[in-house]
């Protein structure tokens, strides 16, 4: 009866300390991810400065250019100083000894998709029958889980499937140099519900989704990958 009485203690207390840890990991998670959103934002307030970029529809079917819309993210991503924002969340990293790089930068990646804003507030389009292009640039400022099942439109105007996400594919710079670069490209499901991928190659205007649709969609997110290159 004594053992079992001790046994039973024990194991409580084993469950209360398992609930103190994870208070305080969640309470630890929590403080950190204030101090990582306090660097975000002005990193968001910054890039919104640029926007909305004014585009014209052309061709037919009708589709944003899709040199304006590069030049509009790309430009509004180079106004961050990255350099900065990369060695101030260092800084939150290395003052939380007992989170691992994995975790934090889990954390920033988060802080980043929640402050994603919409296509709305980024781009301004007055014919809503317009086709904004699945550029590569577009694609790399894409949050994981934005367009997920709008229809896909060719440059000819047919309607080629679904989007169902991004993937990265590196790419090599040829015969001349050694040098490789990355290449956020996405795949569809086609009418028959086979997987299909958009192609590994510059799809500039290959391919859009309505702007009608994709507008309240959240389309430019501060891409982390900037912040870990400059580690």
């Amino acid at each position: 009866m004594t053992y079992f009485l001790n046994s039973t203690r024990i194991g409580l207390l084993l469950l209360a300390l398992t609930q103190v840890s994870a208070l305080s990991f969640q309470a630890r998670n929590d403080e950190v991810k204030t101090r990582i959103d306090a660097l975000i934002t002005p990193a968001y307030q910054t890039v919104t400065a640029a926007f909305p970029c004014k585009l014209k529809s052309k061709g037919k079917p009708k589709m944003a250019p899709w040199q304006d819309v590069d030049r509009c993210l790309n430009g509004a991503a180079e106004r961050v100083d990255w350099p900065a924002l990369a060695g101030q969340l260092e800084k939150v990293r290395a003052e939380v000894p007992g989170l691992s790089a994995t975790e934090f930068w889990a954390l920033v990646d988060s802080a980043l998709s929640a402050q994603a804003l919409t296509y709305e507030k980024v781009f301004e389009l007055k014919d809503p029958g317009t086709l904004l292009p699945l550029t590569n640039s577009l694609l790399k400022f894409l949050p994981a889980d934005s367009l997920q099942g709008l229809d896909v439109v060719s440059k000819a105007g047919d309607r080629v499937g679904s989007f169902q996400g991004t993937y990265a594919y590196e790419r090599s710079g040829g015969l001349a140099t050694a040098n490789s670069y990355q290449l956020i490209v996405f795949q569809y499901s086609d009418p028959a519900g086979n997987m299909q991928a958009a192609g590994e190659k510059l799809l500039l205007d290959s391919f859009g989704v309505p702007w009608k649709d994709a507008r309240s969609q959240r389309g430019f997110r501060i891409p982390a990958n900037r912040l870990t290159s400059q580690q």
